[in-house]
C-alpha cells in the first residue's frame, strides 16, 4: 500500500467510556485495521467522565494551544493522548472546558443526547479539531472514518473546507451510518454557523426546519465518498438513500470479522487496491 494511513473521527471509545455498541465498534474496528497492516490513529473527544488518570491520558503540548473561533469566541483546544492496550493504537482526545469539561459542556456522552441544542457548537468544535489537529501532526490520512453522528460534519468539512489542503487533498471520507440519535433538534443557529464558511448549497441537505439527527446522516451522506451501515437498525429510509447515490456501500454484518473484512475490502477499492487479504 502506497499510503496506508487510516483517520477514525469516532464519537465514543471503549474502554475510555462505558461498553455501548457504538464505542465497542469505535474501538474494535481501527484495532482490526491496524492488526491487518494500516497505520491508524483515531479521535474522540475527551468527556469530563474520563478518569485520565486510570486511562494514563497526558496532553501533547506542542498540539495543544490553538484556539478554535465558534459564533465569535475563542475555544481553547486541548489535545491530550493514551495509548490502547494491548494493541498499542493511539487514541488523541479532542478537549474543551466549554463544550465536554465543565458544567456548560457534557461531561458524557448521555449529556449530548439530552442537551441536543447545546450540540451544534460541540459538533463543530470537534470536528474542527480533529482536522486542525491531523494537520498539525503533518499526517495525510488515505482514508478517513467517521463514526457516530457527533461526526456527521466531517464529510463537508473535508469535501469543501479541506480539498485543496495538502492533509486532505486525498483522502477518501467513510461516513458510518448508526441508529444511535439524540432528543429533539439542533439549534436553529447552526445554519448561520455553517454559512460563515460555506456557500448555501453547501448545506441545502441540512433541509430548512429544525436540524434533527436524520438531517446530519443525510449531509454526511452527501459528501462521504463511500457508506457504512454499521448496525442492524438504522432507519431504513437512510439506507436506500445511501445506495441511491450510487457510491460504494458496505451492508451490516453481525459477524465482526466478515464485517472487518468488508470494510478492509472498501478501504482497499477506494484507494484502488487489489480488495484480497494481503
Amino acid at each position: 500500500m502506497k499510503n496506508n494511513k487510516l483517520l477514525f473521527i469516532s464519537q465514543e471509545i471503549t474502554p475510555y467510556l462505558a461498553e455501548t455498541p457504538l464505542s465497542v465498534l469505535g474501538k474494535q474496528l481501527p484495532v482490526s485495521m491496524q492488526e491487518r497492516g494500516f497505520e491508524v490513529r483515531t479521535f474522540m473527544p475527551k468527556y469530563g467522565c474520563i478518569n485520565e488518570r486510570r486511562n494514563q491520558l497526558h496532553e501533547v503540548i506542542r498540539l495543544s494551544g490553538m484556539n478554535i473561533i465558534i459564533n465569535d469566541t475563542d475555544h481553547p483546544l486541548i489535545i491530550k493522548v493514551a495509548t490502547l492496550q494491548p494493541s498499542r493504537m493511539q487514541v488523541y482526545f479532542i478537549d474543551s472546558d466549554d463544550y465536554f469539561n465543565s458544567s456548560t459542556g457534557a461531561s458524557s456522552p448521555l449529556e449530548t443526547v439530552s442537551l441536543p441544542e447545546e450540540n451544534h457548537e460541540r459538533m463543530l468544535f470537534y470536528v474542527r479539531g480533529v482536522v486542525e489537529t491531523v494537520k498539525k501532526l503533518r499526517w495525510e490520512p488515505a482514508v478517513v472514518q467517521c463514526i457516530g453522528w457527533l461526526t456527521a460534519l466531517a464529510p463537508l468539512f473535508l469535501k469543501r473546507m479541506m480539498a485543496d489542503d495538502p492533509s486532505f487533498t486525498d483522502s477518501k471520507v467513510i461516513y458510518t451510518l448508526r441508529s444511535e440519535s439524540f432528543e429533539g433538534a439542533l439549534d436553529q443557529s447552526l445554519r448561520e454557523l455553517l454559512t460563515a464558511s460555506f456557500a448555501h448549497e453547501d448545506i441545502d441537505a441540512l433541509g430548512d426546519g429544525p436540524v434533527t439527527a436524520a438531517d446530519l446522516h443525510r449531509i454526511a451522506i452527501e459528501y462521504a465518498d463511500a457508506i457504512v451501515q454499521g448496525d442492524a437498525d438504522v432507519d431504513p429510509e437512510l439506507i436506500e438513500k445511501a445506495k441511491a447515490t450510487g457510491k460504494p456501500f458496505v451492508a451490516y454484518n453481525p459477524d465482526f470479522e466478515a464485517f472487518s473484512d468488508a470494510n478492509n475490502a472498501l478501504y482497499r477499492s477506494l484507494l484502488g487496491e487489489e480488495t484480497e487479504e494481503d
